[in-house]
């Protein structure tokens, strides 16, 4: 008796395993649907997670929309925009600050700049939000697409999704970078394809280069992702793929000096990569600090990527298996790099282990809880595998509606000092400023085109030498209260942190405006001599 219950347990784990290959198979081939109707107008899976994302992001949080703005560089990416727009012609001098007056300098992001300007000129604060913020959940989406598309199981890709958003939420800002998460997740899941059946579609990845280059300069990650693949190629001996993917990395390398500033632009990346300067000052710039939640989940896909690293080189994938691990090392050097490297990585993840996944089936008992959570996957799998024309719905009701929903009509009170700022107007605009980078931003969003200031966000243009400059300012001393008077400024508004507004109280040259809970307002009495900007 117990044989032929033993063979009766086999026969079924065989069904099972069957069925469920059967249903993989036919996502990967996604043959045409008899109801093509249906098939557009009938809700997917997929179109609800969109939404979910949408709502779990930007409608549930308490930050809402707004936290798109936490971020001042929004401010002078908005105004570049406009004066692209207004001049018809592409920056070659500085034109916000006058701590480097007329300086050569370029618009590198102009592309996405016109975009952000665009939105704004049409709906203000809420167009920019709105339009920038519903590039997030666009990539997320295919970057779920991807991974189910490469034979992963949705209840084991939704949580990996779900953890890698997590970690990747304090880069989801009002930026020109966010385009560069969704065109890498538009070419990663092309060259998986060509990997799988060459196609003549791959060479579409030039043309988004050229598009990419002029937007972001993140376009070098999908240079970098397509010289891994050529690599792994030639690790797993496909000469063939490896000359392919080589001649399609050299190709849009290429393309991207069709731009403004030519060849200009690739020098300006790499010294900006390698700059010791802002590798020590810039936040984004330095290696991640495990001691967040965002970065404690980043840490356990790190360790997932282990284990899918191991699976692909054992099947000698090695291809996915550089791609992991170079992404891997860029984002511990760099917190800047953990989004890519989570883009990257969660297709692998995903489906690696929904492969494991597959091979412990067969072994658990037909009524194990597990066995029942593998079978609710099989079955939900059909409605992960497509979007419908649903998916656009969410973005029309946004876009139509003001209310119930708090859109942000400028940049959050909580880190900009904006009511301080808009009550002493007559003491701020128009003035040399001394303030944060991240305020600088913000006066000159606010007050363009006449505000200039001292230091913002651009720290690579503004280089090394003004920045310890900055940094002595923001650290008090003797030798800042000189810096003061070297740079002729006639406010000072920052932190009441800062050293540098206590010291300045004392001296009979300065008066106390305000005194705020965040920021404190101080102006010369007597205007210096000089030259203004």
């Amino acid at each position: 008796m117990q044989p032929e219950i033993e063979l009766r347990k086999e026969r079924d784990a065989a069904k099972d395993l069957s069925a469920l290959s059967a249903s993989v198979a036919k996502r990967l081939d996604e043959p045409p649907a008899t109801d093509t109707g249906r098939r557009w107008w009938a809700p997917s899976m997929a179109d609800f997670v969109f939404l979910s994302l949408i709502i779990w992001l930007f409608l549930a949080g308490p930050n809402g929309w707004v936290a798109l703005l936490s971020d001042g560089d929004t401010g002078w990416h908005i105004r570049i925009g406009d004066w692209i727009r207004e001049h018809r012609a592409f920056p070659h001098q500085d034109f916000l600050s006058f701590s480097k007056p007329g300086e050569a300098w370029y618009a590198w992001e102009w592309g996405a700049e016109i975009a952000m300007s665009f939105l704004h000129s049409m709906a203000g604060m809420k167009g920019v939000v709105l339009g920038v913020g519903l590039v997030i959940p666009a990539y997320l989406i295919l970057v779920l697409r991807h991974a189910m598309w490469r034979g992963a199981v949705p209840l084991i890709v939704l949580p990996i999704l779900f953890i890698a958003s997590g970690s990747s939420a304090i880069h989801y800002l009002a930026r020109p970078h966010v385009f560069t998460l969704l065109f890498l997740a538009v070419a990663l899941w092309m060259v998986e394809s060509d990997r799988r059946r060459q196609s003549r579609r791959i060479w579409l990845l030039v043309p988004l280069a050229l598009v990419w280059a002029n937007v972001h300069g993140g376009f070098l990650s999908l240079v970098a992702c397509l010289g891994l693949v050529a690599a792994g190629s030639l690790l797993a001996k496909d000469w063939a793929a490896a000359r392919r993917y080589g001649i399609l990395a050299a190709s849009c390398l290429a393309v991207s000096v069709i731009n403004p500033y030519g060849y200009h632009l690739h020098e300006h990346i790499l010294s900006y990569l390698r700059s010791d300067w802002i590798r020590e000052a810039v936040d984004e710039f330095q290696s991640p600090s495990f001691r967040s939640e965002a970065m404690l989940m980043f840490e356990v896909l790190l360790f997932a990527s282990l284990i899918s690293v191991y699976r692909a080189i054992k099947r000698g994938n090695w291809a996915d298996a550089l791609l992991v691990i170079a992404w891997a090392h860029f984002s511990l050097g760099s917190v800047r790099h953990v989004p890519i490297f989570l883009l990257v990585a969660t297709p692998i993840v995903a489906a690696e282990l929904s492969a494991w996944w597959r091979e412990i089936v067969p072994g658990l008992g037909r009524r194990s809880v597990l066995r029942t959570f593998n079978k609710l996957s099989s079955d939900l799998t059909p409605g992960f595998v497509r979007n419908t024309f649903w998916v656009l719905v969410p973005a029309v009701v946004l876009a139509a509606i003001d209310r119930p929903i708090a859109w942000p009509r400028t940049f959050p009170e909580a880190k900009f000092p904006i009511s301080l700022i808009e009550k002493h107007r007559s003491d701020i605009e128009g003035k040399r400023v001394l303030t944060t980078d991240e305020w600088g931003d913000y006066l000159a969003y606010r007050f363009y085109p006449q505000q200039r200031v001292f230091f913002d966000g651009r720290s690579d243009y503004y280089g090394e030498k003004l920045g310890r400059v900055y940094l002595s300012l923001m650290q008090g001393g003797a030798v800042a209260e000189e810096q003061v008077e070297q740079f002729q400024f006639d406010t000072v508004l920052v932190p009441r942190e800062w050293a540098i507004q206590v010291a300045l109280r004392k001296k009979s040259g300065w008066e106390l405006v305000a005194d705020g809970e965040k920021a404190v307002l101080l102006r010369r009495k007597v205007q210096p001599l000089g030259k203004k900007f």
